[in-house]
């Protein structure tokens, strides 16, 4: 069947689009991965629905760059990372390959412990009853459990990498697995909806953009942070820190930049081309702007209903801890303890006797503030649901999003190698690259197998791919400006000037979110933030030249 139906009424052609659609799914179930769930729960849990907006936001901003990437590739019908190489600079084509497989290493580890979370958290305590998991509950467990991980990542990318039928059933089974994420997280605010505990005012205020929740605490914590005397200034700033964090993750889980690398290859491995535009965008709002912003809203939602200003289910009405939640808890306060007095680092009896002597008011925010995860959400609901409904569905959803990402990140990997030695038709260099992430989030449990909330563990991970995002972005506008790149497709008149303001704009967002976070990470990030500015320096003199050569 030829994609090419753009001559069909719309009502047949949109179906036409949707039964033809392929690289927008794979787009959705890499970012409907453990990093949305971290970023909407966290969102929720620190601000409550303020931010309902932002991820919204974050993924029309990744639209429009996805958009303009479909559109030089379809143009030119050639690899991206050659063409920016050629045309811009080798440097910022590099640089765009090299973070992606970082992105992509670094995120597979959060995908398989987030995995192993909801197979041990949520789905064996219903299968095999409480305690009943036997040595699965051990760390044999976990090894076993990321090893049919690694298995099933590897085996559906030897299947795509096969071409063919291959594609077309991997498209299939992340299309399905795109949608039971979406549908386990709508089952999640329905049965808020039938308890009563959702808030309908304050969601609808939450989808308008305010930019001051950006920047100032919600007015939760107003009350608090005030009591907290000498101590304020502290609680305000981290929490602002907690924020900004959390939001330049909800930016990269929206698209990190292996999202914009993964995006070309399977365009061109469909065998698309220029008679295939529209479909590409409409793939992509069907695969992939549809289902993030309904499970996204859906999560936060959730989150902001259960934990925002809520501590009861961290402290008992005793205000002694409980004790699932002792290590999140214990994590936020010590930290202001030890800010306050640093001998208490090395003295855990003197840190003890402190945690007790903390003012109520800063006990109750360090509750507030302490990472919750997908057992705690799933937990929410057993009074409506049962526990076993809950903890099913749970953990079904989540499982399906770690299982999800971790095949296209192992995907994405595997196109990333076959650039990185310059062989792009090389089964071998494909699967190594599979491999490599694959190995490396095989680690993840091991490597951070002791975290209180293991869904936090993918923030900071957003947070390296949301700073190097620019990269892709300034690369592609350079790219849709050049004649000599696209020819006769070249954007003209007001279209070069609407194309120029949406990319622009969101580059110029991308930028500030990194710079935003990266300068309040330190001297790495200060360092992170040259490295941007002279990544983009030597882009534009690259491009330039090159434009100056060919005229």
């Amino acid at each position: 069947m030829s994609n090419d139906v753009s001559g069909l009424p719309w009502p047949r052609r949109y179906a036409a689009y949707a039964k033809a659609s392929g690289p927008g799914w794979l787009q959705g179930a890499i970012t409907l991965g453990g990093g949305s769930l971290a970023g909407a729960l966290f969102l929720g849990l620190i601000a409550g629905p303020g931010l309902l907006w932002l991820q919204p936001l974050a993924m029309a901003c990744g639209v429009v760059t996805l958009g303009a990437i479909a559109y030089v590739t379809l143009a030119t019908g050639r690899r991206p990372f050659g063409l920016i190489n050629e045309a811009v600079s080798p440097v910022l084509g590099w640089a765009w390959l090299i973070a992606t497989i970082m992105a992509n290493v670094v995120w597979c580890m959060p995908q398989f412990n987030l995995a192993v979370a909801a197979v041990r958290q949520n789905l064996l305590p219903v299968v095999a009853g409480e305690g009943g998991g036997g040595f699965l509950d051990g760390r044999v467990g976990v090894v076993l459990i990321s090893a049919v991980l690694l298995v099933v990542g590897l085996g559906c990318n030897v299947v795509y990498n096969s071409g063919g039928r291959g594609v077309r059933w991997i498209e299939h089974v992340l299309r399905v697995a795109v949608g039971l994420i979406v549908l386990a997280f709508i089952f999640v605010v329905g049965a808020l909806i039938a308890r009563g505990g959702l808030d309908f005012g304050s969601a609808l205020r939450g989808m308008v953009p305010d930019p001051r929740n950006l920047f100032n605490p919600s007015a939760t914590y107003t009350a608090l942070i005030e009591a907290a005397g000498p101590h304020a200034d502290y609680w305000r700033e981290m929490i602002v820190s907690m924020q900004r964090d959390r939001i330049v993750a909800a930016f990269a889980t929206a698209v990190g930049i292996n999202m914009t690398f993964l995006l070309p290859y399977t365009l061109l491995k469909k065998g698309w081309g220029t008679a295939q535009r529209e479909l590409a965008i409409v793939d992509l709002a069907l695969g992939l702007l549809i289902p993030f912003v309904l499970a996204t809203a859906c999560i936060t939602l959730a989150s902001s209903t259960a934990f925002h200003g809520k501590t009861a289910d961290v402290l008992a009405q005793d205000g002694t801890v409980q004790p699932h939640m002792a290590g999140a808890f214990h994590k936020v306060l010590d930290r202001r303890l030890i800010h306050a007095n640093p001998a208490l680092k090395g003295d855990a009896e003197a840190l003890t006797a402190a945690r007790l002597a903390a003012p109520k008011g800063e006990r109750e925010l360090a509750a507030m503030l302490a990472n919750r995860d997908n057992f705690n959400l799933a937990s929410t609901l057993e009074p409506l649901a049962g526990k076993t409904v809950a903890q099913l569905v749970f953990g079904l959803g989540v499982l399906g999003m770690a299982t999800s990402t971790l095949i296209v990140l192992m995907m994405m990997n595997g196109f990333a190698f076959r650039e990185l030695v310059n062989k792009p038709d090389s089964g071998g260099a494909y699967m190594a690259g599979a491999l490599v992430a694959g190995i490396a989030g095989f680690c993840g449990p091991f490597v951070w197998g002791n975290s209180d909330a293991r869904a936090a563990l993918a923030i900071p991970t957003s947070v390296i791919g949301g700073s190097l995002l620019p990269i892709a972005c300034f690369a592609f506008l350079l790219l849709l400006n050049s004649k000599r790149v696209l020819g006769d497709a070249a954007p003209r008149g007001t279209a070069r000037l609407v194309v120029n303001v949406l990319l622009g704009t969101v580059t110029a967002i991308t930028a500030f979110g990194s710079v935003w976070v990266l300068l309040g990470k330190g001297t790495w990030g200060t360092s992170g933030v040259v490295l941007l500015a002279v990544l983009a320096v030597l882009g534009l003199i690259g491009f330039v030249r090159r434009q100056s050569a060919s005229a």
